[in-house]
């Protein structure tokens, strides 16, 4: 039979993903939608906890900030707008009163810099090569918070540049976390703002930096995602409405070519139930309190605990106290 597309071939990984795997995603694209997905079905696993980082020079200083388990306070914070925002993360962390974005800010960087230190899998997802240099500094940031574009120099990585900077972070890791695998992947968004012409040069200058670095470090793994929507998914019935990020179809199949590769395949069944159960968890019907509904909820907390107390790591108590409400409910 005819296949009328073209096929990414995908290595599988030696190392593979289980329940008792810890995992830890940072970057764009690729890191929130897949470590979300992980989240969901209640494997171990802590996610961009800068929020989404965009440009490699923001990634590899903020993997130093877990490395250190740094604290933030109020003099890394910058007022703007009504809001206390931090350069080093994503819009999401700002907050108008200062001690309580320090304290999500550091609540993060503590829970993933205990995760960075037991990990077995670091993926990194570097979205573009173009950055944005703070005048008021000098430094590179993860986010521009809306403030003018006057305020900012915009600048190119050089493909040296990357490739220097996380030469001696892959060491650092290593010495951080000695079983740490690291795996990178290029983010299939287009940064369209920077223009068709430009966002090429910036992903060019990206994959050359991961194949030199995979090249340099033998233990350094490279995860397709970019190829797969750039050749397989050639359609835009694949991507939002923007016609630039990826569509829950696309996302789907990534995910999937990403399960093949780095699961274990006697995790899946175990997965499949507790997809099923988080699905039935969310389930809300047209008669809350139809006593048939509310068996069907016990019966779900009976799985939910059961799955619990055979896999330590498996973690359905919010779950569970979301579902015992609903029971209770008069």
């Amino acid at each position: 039979m005819n296949v009328f597309r073209t096929i990414v071939e995908v290595q599988p990984s030696s190392e593979k993903i289980t329940y008792a795997t810890p995992m830890l995603f940072m970057g764009s694209c690729f890191s929130d939608y897949t470590g979300e997905k992980l989240a969901t079905l209640k494997f171990q696993v802590s996610y961009n906890p800068f929020g989404t980082l965009f440009n490699p020079a923001s990634i590899s200083e903020n993997i130093r900030v877990l490395m250190e388990n740094k604290s933030f306070t109020a003099d890394g914070l910058y007022f703007h707008n009504g809001q206390y925002i931090s350069f080093n993360h994503y819009t999401g962390f700002s907050h108008p009163d200062k001690e309580l974005c320090l304290e999500k800010i550091n609540s993060g960087i503590t829970a993933s810099s205990a995760m960075l230190r037991q990990a077995r899998f670091l993926f990194l997802t570097f979205g573009t090569a173009w950055t944005y240099r703070f005048n008021e500094t000098g430094k590179i940031v993860a986010n521009c918070h809306k403030i003018p574009d006057t305020a900012f120099t915009r600048y190119l990585l050089s493909p040296d540049e990357i490739i220097h900077a996380y030469d001696k972070l892959l060491h650092d890791i290593k010495e951080f976390n000695a079983d740490l695998s690291v795996i990178f992947t290029l983010s299939p968004v287009r940064h369209w703002k920077d223009g068709a012409v430009n966002n090429q040069k910036s992903k060019s200058i990206l994959h050359y930096a991961i194949d030199k670095l995979a090249e340099q470090h033998p233990g350094v793994k490279y995860f397709p995602a970019y190829e797969i929507f750039m050749d397989e998914l050639r359609d835009y019935r694949f991507y939002a409405s923007d016609m630039l990020h990826p569509s829950e179809s696309g996302i789907e199949y990534t995910w999937n070519r990403f399960v093949d590769a780095y699961l274990d395949e006697e995790t899946l069944p175990l997965m499949k139930e507790i997809q099923s159960l988080v699905k039935a968890a969310g389930h809300r019907p047209v008669n809350p309190q139809d006593p048939a509904y509310k068996d069907f909820l016990q019966s779900t907390i009976n799985s939910m605990n059961r799955l619990s107390a055979q896999y330590s790591h498996i973690d359905f108590h919010t779950e569970i106290e979301t579902l015992t409400g609903i029971i209770q409910e008069k």
